[in-house]
């Protein structure tokens, strides 16, 4: 009995593996709503990713996961053989491309878990079908991830995976590198792009050295910087040629009194001054032209800086089920403890740096968006994504612009226009239907009806019932 037991051991501990690995097929099977060699989908309100504005009434021909005409419906003709799928009117428009998007939550202060089981497909539910993980703690997870669902293996959006974040020596949390010198710096680049990595993200606590140096070994590379900024200023990161910044300006230090070089300003000094800030001030302004005249594109990332702020709504009940039960009275507390203590910075500046993303879009920057699903909580994928769709309406963007930015504009930046970020022939057939046609002068969307990446559509309503109270277990 006792050489058996250890066999048996193994046995069980085999099949439990297999258990928890079963084929990625079943997923795909379990969650697609519809999928046929040829669809045409009818009499929908098309807002085609261009910033043109709605069309209604329109068809959407797809053979073989690929976008073959756009027509209005009189024009389009149902090939024999079709899957036809009539929206009654509602919204369509392209997936939503999201550049600071990650497969990690927190689960406690300076802890964040990996959830590459749940995340891919709460961010299809909600519409994404392409982003960037921007700023890794689990990064072999997410080069696993990313080449299953590359391979077919396993449902989820394209990813552009980033490399771990790329923080100075002080500590963030444990499990992100702490850089010493400029040398390690570059020694990070060269081992996570040699492993798979496609884009690099700076934080908090570079200096400028650091970040000269990690955006030079980029470019070599033919890859792309983008930074979470503090001890360097945006117009010093503008100045060395990185290509991104992230979080609108609510991490800009660039006008905190006093500030030191290399130096991240102590406390809440960052968003004081930008409370302090006329929204009219030049030098804003000036910022401005100089990132737009270096190409350097900016993340809105209204989201996350809405659950800082006094007087803002709670995350809704839907995104609320999906955590587990710690984790959502987690975010409950924190976010009651905000709204009891008053107004706050972060209320004051949130409408501000609406209006600063809006100059800078409307001056010509390329302004790409994000959800960014981390501070205490409260950001879900599978409802982050529409939530910064109404924040940027809020913000004064039209429906059709909105819609570029959170579709093509992403597409542009990652150098993908030929294939994602519009309803147009020859593109992937990437789209988010909506169960209403979209109210242009209101911000709130309609219910999303399906989200398709590649022809396949995926069932919004089965994945959200599936995961509810999983997000914190995996």
């Amino acid at each position: 009995m006792k050489t058996l037991l250890p066999r048996l051991l193994a046995l069980l501990t085999l099949g439990a593996g297999a258990a928890l690995a079963q084929p990625a097929s079943t997923d795909t099977e379990r969650y697609t709503l519809f999928h046929a060699p040829v669809t045409l989908l009818r009499n929908a309100q098309l807002l085609d990713g261009s910033g043109a504005a709605p069309r209604e009434h329109m068809s959407v021909l797809i053979r073989d996961g690929r976008i073959a005409d756009v027509k209005p419906d009189a024009e389009l003709k149902a090939p024999a053989g079709a899957l036809v799928k009539d929206l009654n009117g509602g919204a369509l428009m392209p997936g939503f491309v999201l550049l600071h998007e990650h497969l990690f939550y927190p689960t406690e202060r300076g802890s964040y878990g990996a959830f590459f089981q749940s995340f891919p497909l709460l961010y299809l539910a909600g519409g994404v079908t392409t982003m960037r993980t921007a700023g890794s703690m689990s990064p072999y997870a997410d080069l696993n991830t990313w080449k299953d669902i590359r391979d077919g293996k396993a449902p989820g959006p394209d990813l552009d995976v980033t490399a771990p974040f790329l923080n100075g020596i002080q500590a963030f949390v444990a499990q992100v590198p702490r850089l010493v010198d400029a040398e390690d710096a570059v020694r990070q680049v060269g081992y996570w792009a040699d492993v798979g990595a496609t884009s690099y993200k700076g934080y908090m606590h570079l200096t400028r050295e650091q970040l000269a140096a990690i955006v030079k070994a980029a470019h070599e590379r033919q890859a792309k910087v983008t930074a979470h900024l503090c001890a360097v200023t945006y117009a010093e990161a503008a100045a060395m040629g990185i290509d991104n910044l992230e979080h609108g300006f609510f991490a800009s230090s660039d006008f905190v009194d006093g500030k030191q070089p290399d130096a991240c300003p102590a406390g809440d000094a960052v968003p004081r001054s930008l409370d302090a800030l006329a929204v009219d001030d030049p030098r804003m302004a000036a910022l401005q032209k100089q990132m737009i005249s270096a190409k350097v594109a900016l993340t809105s990332t209204l989201t996350i800086f809405e659950t800082f702020s006094h007087g803002r709504p709670m995350a809704p009940a839907g995104a609320l089920d999906l955590l587990m039960p710690q984790l959502r009275e987690q975010y409950v507390a924190r976010y009651t403890a905000i709204q009891r203590g008053g107004p706050n910075a972060y209320g004051r500046v949130l409408p501000k740096n609406m209006v600063w993303e809006k100059q800078f879009h409307d001056a010509g920057g390329l302004l790409v968006a994000g959800t960014d699903p981390t501070g205490y909580g409260g950001v879900v994928p599978g409802y982050s994504s529409l939530r910064q769709f109404e924040l940027l309406r809020e913000a004064g963007f039209d429906a059709a612009t909105t819609v570029k930015v959170m579709t093509s504009n992403g597409a542009a930046y990652l150098g993908r226009t030929a294939d994602i970020g519009r309803i147009a022939p020859g593109l992937r057939a990437d789209l988010v239907a909506f169960a209403a046609p979209l109210d242009v002068a209101k911000p709130a969307l309609p219910d999303v009806a399906w989200t398709m990446k590649a022809g396949r559509a995926w069932d919004r309503s089965k994945i959200l019932n599936a995961w509810k109270g999983q997000v914190g277990l995996r």
